[in-house]
């Protein structure tokens, strides 16, 4: 059997399939978090796009390898991952967000970065 189409594999991916993505360089992962959000403390080696302007900045993310999108909970990254996929992109969004990765003792950047509005 084909491995399935990008649009029918699973919306989320784990923050441990995350963290694989950003060791091996797999995949591009974006936070689709607010700016002051981000300062506060994001997942090191990751891009950001507020969600706001994700549909202007579109095509300064790769078609050709997947796009793992991350938020606070994993809300705003859904309805990302979602539109992107419709957009003919192999989009994912990290289950729980950084919330979620932070619960876990994963670390942040940058030195003593914390989850904003946690």
């Amino acid at each position: 059997m084909p491995p399935a189409a990008p649009d029918e594999s699973p919306l989320e991916i784990s923050t441990t399939e995350t963290a694989r993505a950003l060791e091996d360089d797999s995949a591009v992962v974006v936070d689709v978090r607010e700016d002051d959000e981000r300062q506060a403390g994001y997942i090191g080696g990751t891009r950001h796009i507020a969600v706001g302007d994700l549909a202007a900045r579109a095509e300064s993310l790769p078609r050709e390898r997947p796009v793992i999108f991350y938020c606070l909970s994993g809300a705003r990254s859904a309805m990302a991952a979602q539109a992107f996929r419709a957009a003919g992109y192999d989009a994912r969004s990290m289950a729980g967000g950084i919330a979620g990765w932070d619960a876990e003792g994963r670390p942040l950047s940058p030195e003593g970065g914390q989850v904003a509005g946690h």
